[in-house]
């Protein structure tokens, strides 16, 4: 199976951050070690899609693939250049809940073959969803570098008072959407010091999370939830609000609380974690079920399955080749 990944999400130099869990699933479709897949990427930075579609078009015009597959919507235009039997495409959030994004994701569909979201809550954003068919298939946490480490070996790496009172808001500040005001409002009233991750390397996160008491996650909408499993994945305490995966992710999980934003009950959850030097969560078990590896293969078997069956790209579930996650 020949497989062309075409992704505007891509860590750089300027922007490390950006895409990291899509180069991610790439490691772990190649960490497969499957005989029979051939994976290349072309990457291209946010806004260049006239420029990546001439680029495409003059690398790969007479070449074939398998499967073609943009992640995010407004990648679908450029990839559609390339021949190929399959033209798959993963929605991410911006592209369906953007107005402008969403006109554009909305014009390509009908040319796409292989329509998926990131999570279920993303599906339902699809146009005629659920009678047209969405896959659910996010890239997952790599959960081979998100995992517990000693709290007061990485407060002191990064410079932080090893008694402090940490609570860590996992994205950049200047996204609105990810409500940087409810956080704040809620370390302040904690007395706690509220960290954030903005820019930084994604190889880094997992020590930021580790040297938090507990991860906030205030957003008012995700497309999947990635914050959310590496906190799970590193044990460390949350609490979050519902949307994306992040119900699915933390039901049943003690100190991983997931309800609709409110400062006295979040602060009150919030506290029992801060008053403890490296308090942890029995959390792992749950992330590991949104794997890097276990997405790959979930991918994979969607691939192996559409191209087969073009009609019904589920009937790998059917027969029992996906894995499965606590949303199936």
């Amino acid at each position: 199976m020949r497989v062309l990944i075409v992704t505007n999400m891509w860590p750089s130099a300027e922007r490390p951050e950006l895409g990291s869990f899509v180069r991610d699933q790439l490691e772990a479709l190649r960490a497969l070690q499957d005989r029979e897949l051939e994976l290349e990427c072309f990457a291209f930075a946010p806004g260049g899609y006239a420029a990546a579609a001439r680029a495409l078009r003059g690398r790969y015009a007479k070449q074939r693939f398998d499967i073609v597959h943009a992640h995010f919507g407004l990648t679908a235009w450029p990839s559609l250049v390339v021949p190929a039997d399959v033209h798959a495409l993963t929605l991410h959030g911006t592209d369906l809940r953007h107005r402008r994004s969403r006109l554009i994701t909305h014009a390509a569909l009908p040319w796409i073959n292989l329509v998926a979201a990131a999570s279920p809550d993303l599906a339902s954003d699809v146009p005629g969803y659920p009678k047209r068919p969405v896959e659910i298939l996010p890239c997952g946490v790599a959960t081979d570098r998100f995992r517990p480490l000693d709290r007061q070996q990485v407060r002191a790496e990064l410079g932080l008072q090893t008694d402090g009172r940490y609570l860590l808001f996992p994205a950049d500040p200047a996204r609105v959407e990810k409500r940087f005001d409810r956080a704040k409002a809620i370390a302040n009233r904690c007395n706690a010091e509220l960290l954030t991750l903005g820019s930084i390397e994604p190889q880094q996160v997992p020590l930021w999370i580790n040297a938090a008491n507990a991860v906030v996650v205030p957003s008012e909408r995700e497309g999947f939830g990635l914050a959310v499993l590496e906190a799970l994945a590193c044990e460390v305490p949350l609490v979050c609000a519902p949307t994306g995966v992040h119900e699915a992710a933390t039901r049943g999980i003690d100190r991983a609380d997931c309800l609709a934003y409110d400062e006295d009950s979040w602060c009150e959850l919030l506290e029992a974690s801060l008053g403890q030097a490296d308090r942890r969560i029995a959390s792992r078990a749950r992330a590991e079920q949104f794997s890097a590896e276990r997405m790959a293969r979930r991918l994979l078997a969607a691939w192996r399955a559409k191209l087969d069956s073009p009609l019904d790209s589920a009937a790998a579930r059917k027969e029992g080749n996906l894995e499965t996650t606590p949303w199936d």
